[in-house]
């Protein structure tokens, strides 16, 4: 019987288009989930929108339209993405949902019955690009940090939930939980987070100033905090209330930003689930920014990258490729497009798309098309194994480990090994050759290109799925869809007809 894997990223907000850093977590979550998968799991991956929120409600009105109208278009863009780069997701959740709407109030129903949720007036201050209360403490020598934008001092009455009461409980449990977070670092952010007293949690907004929410079931004035709703959808999408819920909860991993680790995801969620006495997520997967020389991308300093426009331009694979190369999950990476441009060259067309060129034009000059059969085994031949031997036993751990920038450093470095190979060997001398044994080296040479390039694209096919079928095609390779006996040197090849020398990675055309 396979294992159930849930795993899911972060949902978007709706109040803008999608940039690098949505498409990034993407990209990440699926290479997670579709590597599950060759490991023989039964994987559900969801993703999604955040509907609801004064910032959705401003900007529609700001437009001259509903907000249920901006979210529309907005998620049009968001699955586009998804679509564009091949994300495999099996769920796909929105906040303005039915489903998701009657599990947000049951919980607050529940929560209420059982005296977590109680009705006081606050004073205070309040973030309206946080769309949250702030204390004084959060300061920075005396001024609001730029991230919350306009803070307004404000006296409403509203609905808190009791979050006070669990600080000790959560920081037990993060103490004693060292793989929770992922990666561990992050855990110290969360536990200096907690060295100060937590307030309870303000989950309402009168409608008289918010109305684009989900509305509460004790009390039709207000509508819920937009964070208390959206961390619900994980629960929503593995069915919660049903028998469906048991199958996927708990989530193996929470995909999401640093950003969004505290408070959210490793304050409020775990405190939530807590009260309801639902199982916490086994783990939280933390990634870091992506920055323009040092600084965050940000939709407020005007360099947000458009994944659309490298995507369409470059294919999704490079895109792919390039942004799981070069961000060592957890940590920050940089972005340009000069970055991008040499991965591409270097990487990919140079040495994987001009192997993969050369083998199908030798083949199809000197071995009728086909893979011929590998008749010795000689030095070149056996330090291109070794290689491999070496590469195939760090991968499928570097994988597990998150470590997919490495692990597309040992591929690419035994992609150059083939290349080494190919110099050494010189095919296209032997062919010249009369001789009975230049003749056997030749066909050996290609055969065993071919056999390398299979191996090799066998764990790219996570990070570049697109591409990775399309060199298992033009080498006669089968399709699969486990990981079990695929990293095994053989002759599965011999006699497989090859394809039509074919460019993968086209040289993007200069601009006049």
């Amino acid at each position: 019987m396979s294992k159930k894997f849930y795993i899911t990223t972060a949902i978007d907000y709706a109040n803008g288009s999608p940039h690098l850093g949505h498409a990034y977590e993407k990209v990440l979550t699926d290479i997670v989930a579709r590597f599950r998968r060759l490991m023989g799991d039964e994987v559900k991956f969801l993703t999604g929108l955040d509907e609801h929120g004064q910032k959705v409600q401003m900007s529609a009105q700001q437009e001259g339209i509903t907000p249920q109208e901006r979210c529309d278009r907005l998620a049009v863009e968001f699955q586009g993405v998804c679509g564009r780069l091949h994300i495999s997701n099996d769920d796909y959740i929105r906040t303005t949902e039915a489903r998701h709407k009657k599990v947000v109030q049951e919980i607050l129903q529940k929560l209420y019955d059982k005296g977590e949720i109680y009705k006081a007036e606050y004073s205070g201050y309040y973030s309206k690009r946080q769309e949250q209360f702030v204390t004084e403490k959060e300061k920075v020598d005396g001024e609001w940090p730029e991230i919350f934008g306009e803070v307004e001092e404000i006296i409403e009455t509203n609905y808190f939930f009791k979050l006070a009461q669990y600080q000790d409980w959560l920081v037990d449990l993060i103490k004693n939980n060292e793989e929770l977070i992922y990666p561990r670092f992050r855990a110290a952010d969360v536990l200096q987070f907690l060295k100060e007293p937590l307030n309870d949690l303000c989950i309402s907004r009168p409608k008289e100033r918010l109305e684009w929410g989900i509305e509460l079931p004790f009390d039709a004035d207000f509508v819920t905090y937009v964070w208390f709703d959206a961390l619900t959808n994980y629960i929503t999408a593995a069915g919660y209330g049903t028998d469906e819920f048991e199958q996927h909860w708990p989530a193996d991993y929470h995909v999401i930003g640093k950003d969004i680790l505290v408070p959210p995801h490793a304050v409020y969620w775990p405190i939530m689930l807590k009260a309801l006495g639902i199982e916490q997520p086994k783990h939280f997967l933390v990634h870091g920014w992506w920055l323009s020389s040092g600084a965050k991308m940000s939709k407020s300093t005007g360099d947000v990258v458009n994944p659309l426009d490298l995507i369409e331009q470059f294919g999704a694979d490079a895109f792919r490729y390039f942004v799981t190369r070069e961000m060592n999950v957890g940590q920050d990476s940089e972005f340009s497009l000069e970055l991008f441009m040499s991965r591409y060259n270097s990487d990919l067309a140079n040495d994987l798309g001009n192997l993969v060129s050369r083998l199908l034009n030798m083949g199809g000059r000197y071995t009728e098309g086909k893979v011929p059969a590998a008749e010795v085994e000689d030095a070149p031949e056996k330090e291109l194994k070794a290689l491999w031997a070496k590469t195939e036993s760090e991968l499928v751990n570097l994988f597990e480990d998150f470590q997919f920038h490495k692990a597309l450093d040992r591929i690419f470095t035994f992609v150059s090994g083939i290349n080494k190979y190919a110099e050494t060997r010189a095919p296209w001398k032997l062919a010249k050759s009369d001789d009975a044994a230049d003749q056997a080296a030749l066909r050996t040479s290609l055969a065993t290109m071919a056999e390398a390039l299979r191996l090799a694209v066998v764990m790219l096919t996570p990070v570049m799925p697109e591409i990775s079928d399309k060199i298992r095609a033009l080498v006669g390779a089968e399709s699969f869809d486990r990981l079990e006996g695929q990293l095994e040197w053989g002759n599965r090849l011999q006699g497989q007809a090859l394809g039509e020398k074919t460019i993968l990675f086209p040289r993007p055309e200069r601009k006049a």
